[in-house]
């Protein structure tokens, strides 16, 4: 039996071990960006409201699949991708509720119901 295929670099069976203070630190950014996520809502920034959001969910998601599912540890390819993907996946429904908003004002009212009397 041939040994080609062995390598030291790749070791498939064993996987990285992320101390527990990085992963208590990386909660504890996400348990604040939720935070900031609620407090925005408070404050009436006008179109900025929506665009604020999504940017802590790109940054939420990105910390997620980077530290959370080791992400960050793959390929810097991988972990580019997922980043990108998810500023692209903000600036599309971004966008989309923008367009939305231009519409709203022409659409009626519901008509109104009377009741029946008889």
């Amino acid at each position: 039996m041939s040994d080609a295929h062995t390598n030291d670099d790749h070791n498939h069976g064993i996987g990285h071990i992320t101390p527990v203070s990085l992963l208590v630190g990386i909660f504890a950014l996400l348990i604040f960006f939720t935070v900031l996520t609620v407090a925005v809502t408070y404050v009436d920034l006008g179109p900025a409201n929506i665009w604020i959001a999504l940017g802590v969910a790109v940054v939420k998601g990105a910390l997620v699949g980077l530290y959370f599912m080791h992400l960050r540890y793959d390929s810097p390819f991988n972990g580019l991708i997922l980043v990108t993907a998810f500023l692209f996946l903000a600036v599309f429904i971004g966008i989309s509720l923008m367009d939305t908003g231009e519409y709203q004002r022409n659409i009626p009212p519901p008509p109104t119901v009377r009741p029946v009397t008889g």
